[in-house]
C-alpha cells in the first residue's frame, strides 16, 4: 500500500487519486469514488461515507462517532464563505495516524458508512413526514362544493 507523507495532509493541494483511496479503502470493500467539488466523495451501497477535499479524508459522523473523532483531535470540515467560517458537523477528518494503518482505516470506514446509513434514514424518515403533512394540510383547505339541491329540484320541475 502507498503511505502519503505527513507533509500533504494539511496542504490544500490532493495528491490523493483513486487508486490510493481505492488501496486504502480496501479492507472495507468495494467503493466508488467519484469526483466531488475539487475532490473526491467516496461510497458504498449508494451512500456516501467520505469526502476528500484539501488533502484531507473526512469521514460521515454523527453523534454516536464524533466524540471518537474528538478524542483523536480531530476536527470537522470547515471553510470560509464570505468571511464567515462554516462548520460541516457530519464529517470529521480522518486522523492523520490511521494513513498508515489500513485495519483501522477499514473499522473506521464501517463507522461512517453505518452513520451515513442512519442518516440517510432519518433524512427519508422526515420527507415521508413531510408529505404526510402536506396531504393532510391539503385536504383540510380543500373544500368540495355543496350540491344545491334547491336548484336541482328547479331543474327537475321544468324537466316535467
Amino acid at each position: 500500500m502507498r503511505v502519503l507523507p505527513s507533509s500533504c495532509f494539511s496542504s490544500y493541494t490532493s495528491p490523493m487519486d483513486r487508486e490510493f483511496l481505492s488501496e486504502l479503502f480496501a479492507g472495507f470493500g468495494p467503493v466508488t469514488i467519484r469526483r466531488m467539488f475539487s475532490g473526491f466523495g467516496v461510497s458504498a451501497d449508494g451512500i456516501n461515507f467520505a469526502l476528500v477535499l484539501r488533502g484531507a479524508i473526512y469521514l460521515r459522523a454523527d453523534e454516536n462517532s464524533i466524540p471518537r473523532f474528538e478524542a483523536e483531535g480531530s476536527q470537522c470540515f470547515q471553510y470560509e464563505m464570505k468571511g464567515k467560517l462554516r462548520m460541516i458537523a457530519s464529517y470529521w477528518r480522518l486522523p492523520e495516524r490511521l494513513y498508515d494503518d489500513p485495519d483501522e482505516v477499514t473499522e473506521w470506514a464501517r463507522t461512517a458508512h453505518a452513520a451515513a446509513i442512519r442518516a440517510a434514514v432519518k433524512k427519508a424518515g422526515k420527507g415521508k413526514k413531510k408529505a404526510a403533512k402536506k396531504k393532510v394540510a391539503k385536504k383540510a383547505t380543500t373544500k368540495k362544493s355543496p350540491k344545491q339541491p334547491a336548484k336541482t329540484a328547479k331543474k327537475t320541475k321544468r324537466a316535467k
